[in-house]
């Protein structure tokens, strides 16, 4: 079973960040098919950035110690969950956003409105759209769906 680390700010190494950033590419490869290869190379320095910048990281490490997965949480969001591949469909993205729940650390989160797996498995987990943004943070036409837990879906228009 996957073990779930807290990395601090103050120890993040390049290997680690270069790592997770590799983590990052290959989960956005394998959910993401709305990106194309120009969108993954603007994105790539943005995410390492936020690996090393984000206030709470938490770091999925296989039974080898390998890094196949993390979570970053900010001001109560839950800004990035990431799972390599190979680590998807074994509970281990809820074991993550359970941990941010519970710990009280996070209770939204924005996802990527074409990402449907990803929303279907944040509402399966007790998220609710709360509101849609157009574009994302960066103002990248990727219409982003606000979700929060257990909060109630506004009325249709």
């Amino acid at each position: 079973m996957a073990t779930l680390e807290q990395i601090p700010l103050t120890d993040r190494p390049d290997d680690l960040v270069q790592t997770l950033a590799a983590v990052w590419e290959d989960s956005v490869r394998a959910t993401h098919d709305f990106l194309t290869e120009d969108d993954i190379v603007l994105l790539r320095p943005h995410v390492r950035t936020a690996l090393r910048d984000i206030p709470s990281l938490t770091v999925a490490r296989d039974e080898a110690d390998r890094p196949v997965g993390f979570m970053g949480v900010a001001d109560g969001k839950i800004e990035m969950l990431f799972l390599a591949p190979s680590a998807r469909g074994n509970g281990l993205g809820r074991r993550l956003v359970e941990y941010a729940v519970s710990g009280g650390n996070a209770d939204r989160l924005d996802v990527n409105e074409q990402n449907v797996q990803a929303v279907g498995f944040y509402k399966h987990l007790g998220f609710t759209v709360v509101g849609r943004s157009p574009v994302d943070g960066m103002g990248l036409p990727f219409p982003l769906l606000h979700l929060a837990h257990g909060g109630t879906e506004p009325p249709a228009p």
